[in-house]
């Protein structure tokens, strides 16, 4: 069944029908706008392609149209703008609760939307193909008898004829093939190829076993520890990461605390030369009131445009002071040809000096949240998004082809083509429920693992292995350790590797084996659970996972009641690697 256009204007599906619809400009129905002069619609197979064009009367902040009647709906996607803002199903009709955080509201999105039929299954999806140019946003309203969806493009006040970027239909009868679809034409659109990389990204983090609390000794030891248990077990653990903790102060990246006294080339030499690819952190927007950046340099900082101060995206005023010593966190005006030429030479020496060939740049957000109305930048007349990917393309040309790139706190669809892997989700922290937990793996990976290895490949975090210091129990780790691991994209742990108990080490060892895999959520938008994991090997055989994500007992088949938290691997073959983990009891 193809997406309708009636003689009235409305666009139906599947019992879902968009109406009363209107040009938005800066926000606001526009009453002068005609939307049957203003809107061309084309047939491309199953799906349409709407594409908004105004007369140029100088600069607009933004450009959409109003669905203000949308009947039929039983709940639609709400799609994150970044790693961390989340993506998940929320029924029609959901009020925002009045003080949700910015970027996290349920009934604003970004880029695109899923709206679920009332009756029956499938989804009809709308959505932007291109993401290089300027952010999108949706904005979610009415009841749940009659939604209203507006859809627009932030154009920022950028220099331009005014006009939406082309906007996407797309139907079809399982959800996550829609979601797909929709990846494939945001590949096909994006100016530069995406970048997947043919082998899955494995390998070491400090993050989530020691944080902040590094020095050179603790490095080497698990530095022998990863290598000890790769050479012990063959597997394939390509990345030794380094994270946040080695500088002083965000924005002083040149310089190394005193626990690293030989610097960071001699280090990265070490990992190199116990066959490592050398990984750093570095978060490149991020400049503390405390740094001495600023301290030299504070007009290289965007500023605020109600009263010129610096902006400050996060602040760290109370006892909790991070790590770090900053009060404040500011954000890097890469327009500043002074701050572009230093932002070249920090990635430059420790691309080719440093030896280091595998960046997380953290925090990219700080780049893409503000827009005129808020910021000011060294260069006028650029969209947030502008400014963003000549971040982007500044990163990739220092850093060079053949480096890994992994975006965190990162916007999703601006990256492609300059990222090997996006993070997917929250940090995964050290309990099952919560902002910093497994809540959000279980959510996020679902909601966006239609554009691993179509757009990037995903990240949805370290998988905690070490017995003690969190509040996991031995079901919820071998739950979540195979969950991830088997989803088919970044594969990589904090945890000392000479520490682990025996069944978790063996597990981790045969999920590193399994290389590249293809991973799909066939029941996704049903509301169904036990949540169905089908894995598909390069092989071609192929692996379910049911997994229970609550605290109640599940039905699951053949096989019975699923345990509260619980995963059960269906394999057949005895002699399948993957045997020993494939019941509903704990193995780690």
């Amino acid at each position: 069944m193809a997406i309708e256009f009636e003689p009235d204007g409305a666009f139906v599906w599947r019992g879902i029908r968009l109406s009363e619809i209107a040009v938005l400009v800066d926000g606001q129905p526009s009453p002068a706008a005609n939307v049957a002069g203003s809107l061309a619609i084309r047939e491309e197979g199953d799906s349409l392609r709407l594409i908004l064009q105004l007369p140029d009367e100088g600069p607009r902040q933004s450009l959409g149209l109003r669905f203000g009647r949308v009947e039929g709906v039983r709940a639609y996607l709400r799609n994150g703008y970044q790693s961390w803002d989340g993506s998940y199903f929320v029924p029609a009709g959901t009020q925002a609760a009045g003080d949700e955080p910015r970027g996290k509201s349920p009934t604003v999105g970004h880029a695109m939307t899923a709206l679920l039929p009332a009756e029956g299954q499938g989804a009809l999806l709308l959505g932007f193909a291109r993401h290089d140019r300027f952010q999108s946003r949706f904005r979610f309203g009415g009841d749940a008898a009659a939604m209203s969806v507006d859809v627009e493009t932030l154009l920022d006040g950028a220099d331009r004829g005014i006009a939406m970027e082309p906007l996407l239909l797309i139907a079809g009868d399982e959800v996550e093939e829609v979601l797909r679809a929709w990846s494939r034409h945001v590949a096909a659109q994006s100016p530069l190829p995406p970048r997947t990389p043919p082998r899955r990204i494995t390998g070491w983090c400090s993050w989530y076993s020691l944080y902040a609390a590094i020095d050179e000794p603790v490095i080497l030891e698990h530095l022998a520890a990863a290598a000890d248990f790769r050479d012990r077990r063959q597997v394939p653990l390509d990345v030794f990461q380094i994270d946040d903790g080695f500088t002083p102060e965000m924005g002083d990246w040149l310089e190394v605390k005193p626990q690293f006294p030989r610097g960071m080339k001699p280090l990265l030499d070490d990992v190199a030369a116990a066959g490592f690819t050398p990984g750093l952190w570095i978060a490149p927007f991020m400049v503390g009131n405390r740094s001495r950046l600023f301290a030299e340099h504070p007009d290289w900082v965007v500023r605020r445009r109600d009263n010129g101060e610096p902006l400050a995206h996060m602040t760290f005023y109370g006892e909790f002071r991070w790590h770090k010593r900053s009060e404040e966190y500011y954000i890097l005006d890469v327009t500043n040809p002074w701050a572009e030429t230093w932002l070249r030479h920090v990635f430059r020496t420790w691309r080719h000096d440093w030896g280091c060939r595998y960046f997380k740049t953290d925090f990219m957000l700080f780049g893409s949240e503000y827009g005129p109305d808020e910021a000011v930048w060294h260069r006028p007349g650029l969209s947030r998004i502008a400014i963003w990917t000549y971040m982007a393309a500044l990163i990739r040309e220092e850093i060079g082809e053949d480096a890994l790139w992994l975006g965190c706190g990162c916007p999703l669809w601006a990256s492609v083509g300059y990222v090997d892997a996006v993070r997917i989700g929250r940090d995964i922290g050290v309990s099952w429920e919560g902002d910093q937990s497994a809540e959000s793996l279980l959510r996020d990976q679902l909601t966006r693992n239609h554009a691993s290895g179509i757009l990037w490949q995903a990240d949805p975090d370290c998988v905690l292995l070490r017995e003690r210091f969190h509040h996991l129990d031995d079901e919820q780790v071998r739950s979540l350790a195979l969950f991830a691991g088997l989803a088919g994209g970044v594969l990589m742990t904090s945890d000392r590797l000479d520490a682990l108990p025996p069944g978790r080490e063996a597990l981790f060892a045969a999920l590193l084996r399994e290389g590249r895999l293809s991973a799909s959520f066939p029941e996704l938008g049903r509301d169904t659970l036990p949540i169905v994991q089908r894995v598909r090997r390069e092989d071609g055989t192929s692996l379910v996972n049911l997994f229970n994500p609550t605290a109640q007992p599940v039905e699951a088949g053949p096989g019975g009641a699923l345990a509260p938290f619980a995963s059960r691997l269906l394999v057949d073959d005895p002699a399948d690697p993957l045997r020993p983990w494939a019941s509903g009891t704990s193995r780690a």
